[in-house]
């Protein structure tokens, strides 16, 4: 508003500053000689005329330059821009004019050179005239312009300010995507009050989250550690408890379980609480070591792809969501197919099985925390559902994307063929050298 009204006070200031040039428009002195020499001349021969031909007279008096036309009755006009230095100086050339009140106006524009005009006669009725002046097209087209030039002006002003009020909440809806992402940065208050009243909360806000994301961390990892000690106990005790070897082989595979649901949770909880530099990684090698790894487990795993392919990226973070999908790979399909390529500035992992796959209306949830779908897989599975949900988070802050699809024709897999294709795109940061393919 306060923008709106400064814009509305510009404005007519400006345009009362231009109308009071325009009435005070002078024309040259030969000019207004020559506008006054025509005026006495055709009021002293109308007035000696009898009024019915007065109008014949005039259409005779006119030339290209000066135009007459008689009235018996004449009202000067109320909306016309009148030209008070202009009527002055004809005044001074012919003061005996001064009886039939001439005046003179910019009324009518269409015309480019007109300036016109109407007087009284002696006996009341009155003559109207419009005239060709030298200057007077420099001032219809000068007037134009700078009648029209400060609404441009005001606008472009406008704008300006309008881009400095909300640059701050521009500030605020960038700094909104970042909440939770990362330890709190404070926005300088500025702007308007209501603004900056905004900044200051937001800033205690995102203070306020930051601390309870800590705390809940904390506690999680807390409670975490203070679990596993426990468990680590209870399982050395059950070598001396004297029971039976499938009794003890139970319980002992249910205590490893709680190990991996709460190794799972501790790994969710620290990719969401702790923030570690970037590396230089290879990510080909990174991969062919999972794959291997797979293998002298007795694991049917293979690579293909390149031989070297360094981006940056957090190592431990990384290895643990490619090693998770590489495991839910080998667990549900028995078998794995990891493929590490690069295309255009992106590389990519691709970790394909022929398994079960997963419904096309739930792929959207398997990466999801604590979503599990074992009808979708077909087997009873362990732990909280929180693998995909892992990797998930690993891969995007990095910077890259968890695409998952089921196999079908189109991809490479034969016609009633099932399986899952996960890919992981991750930009290349640094230039890479291009690497043989290895297979």
């Amino acid at each position: 508003m306060a923008i709106l009204v400064l814009m509305a006070a510009m404005d007519f200031g400006a345009n009362a500053v231009l109308f009071d040039r325009a009435s005070n428009f002078a024309l040259r002195s030969d000019d207004a000689a020559r506008i006054a020499e025509n005026l006495v001349i055709a009021s002293r021969a109308l007035e000696a005329e009898e009024p019915a031909q007065r109008p014949a007279l005039a259409e005779r008096l006119s030339s290209p330059r000066f135009s007459l036309a008689w009235k018996p009755r004449l009202a000067h006009a109320d909306d016309a821009l009148p030209l008070d230095r202009l009527r002055a100086q004809v005044l001074d050339a012919a003061p005996e004019l001064a009886a039939g009140d001439p005046r003179f106006s910019l009324r009518s524009l269409a015309s480019p050179g007109s300036v016109n005009g109407a007087m009284l006669l002696k006996d009341g009725t009155g003559v109207v005239f419009r005239t060709q002046a030298s200057e007077a097209w420099t001032l219809n087209a000068g007037r134009l312009a700078v009648l029209l030039l400060p609404t441009p002006l005001l606008v472009v002003l406008a704008w300006v300010l309008f881009r400095a009020t909300i640059r701050p909440l521009k500030a605020l809806v960038s700094a909104t995507g970042r909440v939770g992402a990362g330890p709190p940065e404070a926005l300088i208050e500025r702007g308007p009050d209501e603004v900056r009243r905004l900044i200051r909360a937001f800033n205690r806000m995102q203070s306020r989250i930051y601390r309870q994301m800590l705390d809940r961390t904390q506690s999680m990892l807390a409670i975490g550690h203070d679990l596993r000690t426990p468990l680590a106990r209870l399982r050395l005790r059950l070598d001396d408890a004297g029971i039976d070897r499938e009794t003890q082989a139970d319980m002992v595979h249910d205590i490893d379980e709680m190990m991996h649901l709460l190794a799972s949770l501790q790994a969710y909880v620290e990719g969401e609480g702790r923030q570690i530099p970037a590396e230089p990684v290879d990510l080909a090698a990174m991969a062919m070591t999972l794959v291997d790894n797979a293998y002298d487990h007795g694991g049917d795993a293979r690579y293909e792809g390149e031989d070297s392919l360094v981006i940056q990226a957090r190592a431990v973070s990384l290895r643990r969501a490619l090693g998770n999908l590489v495991e839910n790979a080998l667990h549900y399909a028995g078998h794995v197919e990891v493929t590490v390529r690069r295309t255009g500035d992106f590389a990519e992992v691709v970790v394909a099985d022929r398994g079960p796959g997963i419904p096309s209306d739930r792929l959207d949830d398997v990466t999801q925390p604590f979503v599990r779908l074992d009808a979708a897989r077909g087997r009873d599975t362990p732990g909280m559902g929180l693998g995909l949900a892992i990797v998930k988070r690993a891969i995007r802050a990095e910077g890259g994307t968890l695409i998952l699809a089921n196999r079908s024709a189109s991809m490479g897999g034969s016609v009633g063929e099932t399986g899952l294709i996960a890919t992981v795109r991750l930009p290349l940061k640094t230039p890479q050298p291009h690497a043989a393919a290895r297979k």
